[in-house]
């Protein structure tokens, strides 16, 4: 169904928009298009697998980034960053409403850094990240996700994870955990000892799909 409804003319910082499958969380292996919009919130990740998204956008209007998914198939979305949710108020709140009524499933991805809505009309996993021992994540946003995706690569990782985990009260069938590694090689070297955790813990594991079968390379 077309929207008709008049978009107002702000425009986002648009790093990269492509097709793919979605490699890991709760829609895992799902055709997805991504709408990778740029601009993060600091301190930044010393492990980020985006760094590009800090320098490299495109001003775009909801219209033009309408038009362009449109030119994909299927109806899902997955909007990441950097920080999405740094736009909301900058126009992606507008494009969110029009791609609702067209009938696109969204899926955001956010590090939780700030404050985000409550959106029953679109899946929310976060991410938060703990830097220099101090999680990065906004109380605010306390109950609003649907899902929790976490990075872990050692057993302080995992246990900074379970402390986060009980200070929320986050439920076990909500959370992620995902090996540390932007390349194949990383990815692979973390994933037994995970596995087992989640295993032995009752967590759910969720690889890197795209990792795994493109090592590096981007936009796949």
């Amino acid at each position: 169904m077309k929207d008709s409804t008049p978009l107002k003319e702000n425009t986002l910082n648009v790093t990269e928009i492509f097709h793919s499958l979605q490699g890991e969380g709760p829609w895992l292996g799902i055709p997805a298009t991504f709408l990778r919009l740029g601009g993060c919130v600091e301190p930044y990740c010393p492990w980020c697998d985006t760094p590009y998204a800090l320098e490299e956008s495109t001003r775009m209007s909801p219209r033009d980034i309408l038009d362009a998914l449109e030119g994909y198939p299927g109806r899902q979305v997955v909007v990441t960053g950097g920080e999405p949710f740094l736009q909301w108020d900058h126009g992606l709140a507008d494009l969110h409403a029009s791609l609702v009524l067209r009938g696109y499933r969204i899926q955001y991805e956010t590090s939780g850094k700030v404050p985000f809505p409550l959106m029953p009309d679109a899946l929310i996993v976060c991410s938060p990240k703990c830097i220099d021992g101090t999680w990065r994540f906004d109380p605010a946003n306390r109950g609003r996700a649907d899902y929790y995706k976490f990075v872990a690569h050692d057993p302080g990782s995992l246990e900074a994870m379970e402390g986060f985990i009980g200070l929320y009260a986050l439920p076990k069938e909500r959370v992620y955990v995902m090996p540390l590694g932007t390349t194949r090689e990383e990815q692979l070297r973390h994933m037994e000892p995970l596995f087992c955790f989640c295993r032995d813990h009752g967590y759910r594991m969720t690889p890197r799909l795209h990792v795994l079968t493109f090592d590096s390379r981007r936009g796949v």
